[in-house]
């Protein structure tokens, strides 16, 4: 059941580490918080033994409250949850949302946290950007969907487009190991995760056919796999790859494999944001376009609203979802989880809502002509380029310490607002 891929060398990024790919597996696209979150919901409210997220944001919204209903009463009735949110990301949770998920005996965990300083939050880098749900070791989801109101497409022109997947099969197991090995963190958790272990590795369920792969970020011994990931399947590419991305700043090496497959006669697109939720973002991939137009890679910008998704196609064999961007925090300091699938029928799915995407929602960017030569511009670029080309070797400047998990009480308001 179990296939490993061979290592492959990588001009520029060194060796691609092997990635292990699961077949039996069965795939759902989840697109926006309204395909997504009943879906979660009902997962939960169906769970009998076990429930863990992992998530970057958890608002207390008209979702967030969803989310803690669901995670109370399923507590209530025996079943063990564990959430993990980032210290950076879910700063602000009110007290009474804490004590209510406490009070039912939820488990509430935060990574990395960090009293204010002059009233700013201070954990900027390194953070737990993953989105996973596990429930009772069976399904999965994973994608780029945060816990909050602002992934619901009815809210508004700033609800975010975003993608998620429900998984079924042995690669429910892969995921599920990741987030106890960051539970484990928690001296109190490892008796009755090694007891969820052993029931884990029971399960011989096959839900489909789908061959996938688990593939993650850290910062141990998973440094670069999302991109190298990335670069292995645009390097394969022969017809097509299309790649919708929130904030896209890649390396150099990665940029340079674009341009060659378009040279090389592939119909390379990218789908970048055009409404953004952050200008500095899409200021610094403008900088990327004409470097890419000129080898006739196809650039979309999405003007619907901001465009929150991380997930990409190539050919009709190869997809990915997930939480990793491509830019220096999620390539270079973030944990990231994404998924890889090869599965004809899902990846043309995922393909369908892109290029309905490309047509309906998006304008296209045209190359400079004249060439854009304003000296503000040149300057930049150069400074661009050279960032890109030493990319990621600079994360090693910022804070390297071991970020912790800390399982909360009832003095999360003060820990948040940096008293004693």
């Amino acid at each position: 059941l179990v296939q490993a891929v061979r290592p492959r060398t990588l001009g520029g990024g060194g060796v691609a580490m092997p990635v292990t790919w699961t077949h039996g597996n069965a795939f759902e696209l989840l697109e926006n918080g309204e395909a997504f979150f009943p879906a979660v919901f009902e997962a939960i409210e169906a769970a009998s033994r076990s429930v863990i997220i992992e998530t970057f944001i958890i608002f207390d919204d008209r979702v967030g409250r969803a989310l803690q209903k669901v995670l109370v009463d399923a507590a209530r009735r025996g079943v063990q949850i564990d959430v993990t949110v980032d210290g950076y990301g879910t700063a602000d949770l009110p007290d009474t949302y804490v004590s209510s998920l406490l009070e039912a005996g939820v488990r509430l965990h935060v990574f990395d946290p960090q009293p204010r300083r002059f009233g700013m939050r201070t954990n900027l880098f390194r953070r737990l950007h993953r989105k996973i749900v596990v429930v009772d070791s069976d399904v999965a989801f994973v994608g780029g969907i945060n816990f909050g109101a602002d992934h619901l497409v009815e809210t508004g022109p700033m609800a975010k487009q975003d993608y998620a997947v429900r998984v079924r099969g042995p690669l429910v197991a892969e995921i599920e190991a990741d987030a106890l090995q960051l539970l484990a963190q928690g001296a109190r958790q490892r008796a009755f995760w090694r007891r969820l272990r052993w029931r884990r590795r029971r399960r011989q369920d096959e839900p489909g056919d789908v061959a996938a792969a688990w593939v993650k970020r850290d910062n141990d011994e998973h440094t670069n796999t999302i991109e190298q990931q990335y670069r292995l399947g645009i390097r394969a590419a022969q017809q097509q790859i299309t790649i919708a991305n929130a904030y896209f700043f890649p390396g150099y090496s990665l940029l340079r494999d674009l341009r060659q497959a378009a040279k090389r006669g592939v119909k390379v697109r990218l789908i970048l944001q055009g409404e953004p939720d952050m200008p500095a973002a899409r200021f610094a991939a403008t900088m990327l376009y004409d470097y890419l137009l000129s080898a006739g890679v196809e650039i979309y910008e999405y003007c619907e609203r901001p465009f929150h998704g991380k997930v990409a196609t190539v050919d009709d064999r190869w997809a990915t979802v997930g939480s990793s961007n491509l830019d220096p925090l999620s390539l270079a300091l973030n944990l990231e989880g994404n998924v890889l699938v090869r599965d004809t029928a899902f990846v043309a799915t995922l393909q369908e809502r892109l290029d309905r995407l490309m047509c309906e929602q998006c304008r296209p960017m045209q190359r400079s002509s004249p060439p854009r030569r304003k000296i503000q511009r040149v300057v930049v670029g150069v400074f661009v380029f050279h960032f890109l080309r030493r990319f990621p070797a600079w994360a090693s400047w910022f804070p390297a310490r071991t970020p912790q998990l800390t399982t909360l009480n009832r003095k999360l308001h003060d820990l948040h607002e940096g008293k004693s």
